[in-house]
């Protein structure tokens, strides 16, 4: 059965990226990273798929009239590669329009708290300065609103008494290595099924008969 095909977008050092490579070059997750693509050509993501032998290209925003035309010339370079599903991987843009039609229900996204709570920036600040008594991680899927997507996997983060900033995103950052492959999983075994908010999966089909009886048997 041929792998899915991942594009994956970064802009910082390429965390979770290297975590889907792991599970993907050591054939955990039927998926296959084709391209990593950048806004920022010192990206360290850049690097780690270089390492891995994963084609990159780097597409910097600012050369670009607008957020439209940056877009364009982005999934240009990912249909170019033959992507069926984009990942987001700490890639610091919104998404136009142009973008989200060109994949639709495609895109996922992880960001570093339990949504709907903490969107945005600084999270760990904002579950620390609210006294909340845990955090985690969501996967979603990508839509036009900050961090408002439909959830595919969440994992949960209790917050300690002496946590910092630091420490609980560091206690985060592991469960998100674990979800994001998951997720991918998922889409490629084609169990997601998006029902407005809510992203159904369906449960695993059964195997099929692996016994094989030549010459056949009769009926």
């Amino acid at each position: 059965m041929a792998k899915l095909r991942v594009g994956v977008l970064a802009s910082g050092r390429g965390s979770n990226l290297q975590s889907l490579l792991e599970q993907s070059l050591g054939g955990k997750i039927d998926a296959q990273v084709v391209l990593v693509a950048s806004n920022k050509a010192d990206a360290g993501a850049l690097e780690k798929a270089r390492e891995a032998g994963i084609p990159t290209r780097v597409i910097d925003h600012r050369g670009f009239a607008s957020r439209e035309d940056f877009d364009t010339a982005m999934v240009a370079a990912l249909r170019e590669a033959g992507v069926e599903l984009v990942v987001l991987a700490g890639f610091m843009r919104l998404l136009s329009k142009v973008f989200l039609e060109a994949f639709p229900q495609r895109i996922m996204n992880i960001h570093p708290s339990l949504l709907p709570a903490f969107p945005g920036l600084n999270v760990q600040r904002q579950a620390l300065e609210y006294g909340a008594r845990f955090s985690g991680c969501t996967v979603h899927f990508v839509d036009g609103g900050l961090d408002t997507g439909p959830i595919i996997i969440q994992a949960v983060v209790p917050i300690l008494e002496d946590d910092s900033e630091q420490s609980l995103a560091a206690r985060i950052l592991a469960e998100e290595h674990r979800i994001y492959p998951r997720a991918v999983q998922l889409f490629a075994e084609g169990r997601l099924r998006v029902e407005g908010r809510r992203v159904r999966i369906a449960p695993k089909a059964d195997p099929p008969e692996t016994a094989l009886v030549n010459p056949a048997l009769p009926g």
